[in-house]
């Protein structure tokens, strides 16, 4: 039997490796473009409108892109098998929009070369992980489910501390959130690589590579707030 050929219901290993690295690519491919409209319009809107005024005279502008980008996530999430991919992919791309935006109010309040040099320690922590979570042969899937449970305490622990603020809780709660959404990556990544070895139609696969380019986004972003909180330098 050739290889890249089917036999009987079999599939050659090298046939699978293939829609693997394809599936793969398409996912890096989305993340990427979403990490970009969010960069692009995060950049537009801090060069042109004065963000901190703008929020202070708009509030519920910034409440409401809040609560959009919550709806997004949870209808595409829930939704995903059974709209079209190319919805799929425009409110994913929306979603990153709407994080520029909010992004645009962080950009303005600290310095390029400490947003560049922290993007570019993020890009490094998150492809260390990636690679980890791609090349591991141990298996990861009971340490998603402590690092659920981390994240629903971090996030509760995060809210809490912005009414009742603590510094020393602050810093910890960054601590333990770049340790949450580095354990995430690599999760997420070994996720992606055993769907990406299944058997999808290319409809399927579309759908689930958007969902993952979603999570590793969201891990990329989270990842890079809290690490701006260690490394930025204020205007």
């Amino acid at each position: 039997m050739e290889e890249g050929v089917e036999d009987k219901g079999l599939v050659v290993p090298g046939v699978r490796e293939d829609a693997q690295r394809a599936f793969l690519a398409k996912v890096f491919g989305w993340m990427f473009l979403g990490l970009l409209v969010t960069a692009g319009i995060a950049a537009w809107f801090s060069q042109t409108v004065d963000m901190a005024t703008f929020v202070a005279d708009n509030p519920f502008v910034l409440i409401g892109t809040v609560i959009a980008q919550l709806v997004l996530v949870i209808a595409l999430v829930a939704m995903v098998n059974r709209i079209s991919p190319a919805l799929a992919m425009a409110m994913f791309l929306l979603y990153s929009g709407l994080t520029g935006f909010l992004f645009s109010m962080i950009v303005s309040a600290y310095t390029p070369g400490s947003i560049a040099s922290t993007f570019a320690i993020t890009a490094g922590m998150f492809g260390a992980m990636a690679i980890y979570g791609f090349v591991t042969k141990r298996d990861l899937s009971s340490l998603g489910a402590i690092l659920f449970m981390g994240l629903i305490g971090f996030i509760i622990g995060s809210i809490v501390n912005l009414i009742w603020f603590n510094e020393t809780i602050y810093w910890v709660l960054t601590g333990i959130g770049i340790l949450i959404f580095c354990g995430l990556t690599a999760y997420d990544m070994q996720k992606l690589k055993e769907i990406g070895a299944g058997e999808m139609d290319e409809e399927a696969s579309d759908r689930a590579a958007i969902v993952g380019a979603l999570a590793l986004y969201l891990d990329f972003i989270n990842l890079f707030l809290l690490l701006l909180r260690i490394f930025g330098s204020s205007r």
